[in-house]
């Protein structure tokens, strides 16, 4: 067995279970001059120079051990012994430590506010970077940890998802009788194949079926519109969607677009693909819908806006990341011309047609607003 003084987020119970494969327990040490302080960097805790870092002593058997070791090595972190103090006792433990330097905050970090924000949140995350133990080394796994985080929020908003339902049977997920769920390909995107059995509209139930998911996390999109110019801002860049469709025109005219990522809102995902993906700000943001793309197999919603901007000549260029290869050119197109465009089929993706639709039924009162 051996001793690990766990101080940060694997104290949430619901964390370190999933993680560990069993129940936390243990009981509260303490480790002498230093503090569990907020790491500048994420909303996560770092050890700090202090009086006392408080925190819990758990022995853990080899297989236990070699779970937690490759979760904190996800995050760059290696374990090395510690001295503690257990009841006054001196005692001899290990923790896991980053393996780089991490800048601490002035602030201490507080287990109770980090579960409220984050807990439910890591604690999906740590679910698919667990089923990828044997499948994926740690620096793969950090590598994507964004997306994998991001997902998981997806996940959790789409289970507090409330629709007004006013036509319908009421079916829920207590519906669905879940056999099996295996992932045969886990990456920047996941595919999942589930075997279950849904209730029928005449009350019994199904056999069983098995059907593949795409899974993504969800997405903002906004349609940068000029009241005053009467224009509208579209991004063209290569798609591997379409690519891979056979397209022969792989290059398509899009709203901007981007993931949203763990801890934001869709809101303000929109806000910040528009200054990465055009260099706009945006102001005010209408909501046009929030909606799957294609619910037979693709696990994922979008949420639409069309964005006021200031969209004069001169604007356009070329932007987006380079870390992640993009290469983005940006076109400012009149209102008709765009009514054109979509009219005549050159816009072809869901968020164009689905936005400019929804500006041109509201595109006078947008005009008529100071």
């Amino acid at each position: 067995m051996t001793a690990i003084f766990l101080f940060g987020t694997l104290c949430h119970a619901p964390l370190f279970e999933v993680v560990a494969g069993l129940p936390l327990g243990g009981g509260s040490a303490q480790l002498p001059g230093e503090r569990v302080a907020r790491a500048a960097g994420g909303p996560y805790p770092v050890l700090t120079e202090g009086p006392m870092a408080d925190g819990l002593l758990v022995e853990v058997d080899d297989r236990t051990l070699a779970r937690l070791d490759f979760y904190e090595s996800c995050f760059g972190y290696r374990r090395v012994p510690v001295d503690l103090l257990v009841g006054g006792t001196p005692v001899v433990a290990q923790v896991w430590r980053p393996r780089g330097i991490e800048t601490a905050e002035d602030a201490d970090w507080c287990l109770d506010d980090w579960a409220r924000d984050w807990g439910a949140i890591s604690v999906e995350a740590a679910r698919e970077v667990m089923r990828q133990q044997t499948t994926a080394s740690p620096e793969e796994i950090a590598q994507r940890f964004w997306i994998i985080r991001a997902r998981a929020q997806s996940h959790l908003r789409a289970g507090q998802w409330n629709r007004p339902r006013r036509v319908g049977r009421g079916m829920t997920r207590a519906d669905v009788d879940i056999e099996t769920i295996r992932h045969p390909y886990t990456g920047f995107f996941t595919v999942e194949e589930t075997r279950a059995r849904f209730r029928r509209f005449n009350g019994g139930w199904s056999d069983p079926v098995e059907r593949g998911s795409f899974r993504v996390a969800d997405a903002a999109t906004v349609l940068p519109y000029d009241p005053l110019r009467d224009r509208v801002l579209f991004v063209e860049q290569a798609r591997f969607g379409p690519l891979s469709h056979g397209d022969a025109a792989p290059w398509l005219l899009e709203p901007v677009a981007g993931m949203v990522d763990a801890g934001e809102t869709p809101e303000a995902a929109a806000r910040r693909e528009a200054e990465e993906e055009a260099g706009l700000t945006i102001g005010t943001l209408h909501k046009v819908a929030s909606y799957y793309p294609s619910p037979g197999g693709i696990a994922q919603v979008l949420h639409s806006f069309v964005g006021i901007a200031d969209l004069p000549d001169g604007v356009t260029g070329t932007h987006g990341s380079d870390a992640e290869d993009e290469d983005i050119l940006t076109h400012i197109v009149s209102f008709d011309t765009a009514r054109a465009l979509l009219e005549t089929g050159d816009l072809v993706d869901a968020p164009s047609i689905i936005s400019l639709q929804w500006l041109m039924q509201h595109r006078d009162r947008l005009r008529a607003e100071p």
